[in-house]
């Protein structure tokens, strides 16, 4: 006997899950525009009550997405594991570049202004911190290895995370003027590794 026919409910979590899905899956078709309580609620296949009453209003609902997709971004930083610190920090900043060119949707949602808007907002900032932390660790693991000069980790992860966001952003934008972005990003993560070391 499934839930439906027995009467059980579906557990919130689940719910909540599966209205996150769902926007995930308008902003990807329609772009955050589209994002809105009724088209998620007819993606979802429930009423329109059911996204106020878990996540309060719309904002509440992008804030969801964006948090998921920053502790996507966090996941793609870390996913490098490599005991040689260059091939960490090269392989962090490949994983950025694809995680970017992979949701090109939710990037643009989470550095475009969307997070500040967001009803939950520091719940988005706690997990945008957390994405940029990842950045710092993978730093602090380079300078105590001598691959990169010692200084404040924030600052020089602040450094590369402004020189990716800034290629990948011209990227997704088609923005790049030169005939191989993968051969110019791999420049720049390079120039990084000489001006940093």
């Amino acid at each position: 006997m499934t839930a439906s026919t027995s009467g059980a409910r579906t557990p919130s979590r689940d719910v909540e899950q599966a209205l996150v899905d769902a926007a995930e899956r308008v902003l990807v078709r329609d772009g955050l525009t589209g994002v809105t309580v009724r088209a998620v609620a007819a993606e979802a296949g429930v009423a329109p009550m059911g996204v106020y009453n878990r996540f309060g209003s719309k904002d509440g609902l992008v804030a969801a997405v964006l948090v998921r997709g920053f502790d996507g971004l966090r996941a793609a930083v870390t996913a490098a594991d490599a005991v040689d610190p260059t091939a960490r920090l090269l392989a962090s900043g490949r994983e950025y570049r694809a995680f970017a060119l992979a949701h090109p949707q939710h990037y643009a949602a989470m550095f475009g202004g969307a997070a500040g808007a967001a009803g939950a907002a520091a719940e988005v900032a706690e997990s945008g911190a957390a994405a940029f932390d990842a950045l710092v660790d993978q730093v602090r693991y380079a300078v105590a290895a001598g691959v990169l000069r010692a200084g404040d980790p924030r600052e020089t992860a602040q450094l590369i995370w402004s020189a990716v966001h800034g290629s990948v952003s011209l990227e997704i934008a088609a923005g790049l003027l030169t005939p191989d972005p993968a051969a110019t990003y791999e420049a720049l993560l390079q120039m990084l590794l000489t001006g940093l070391g």
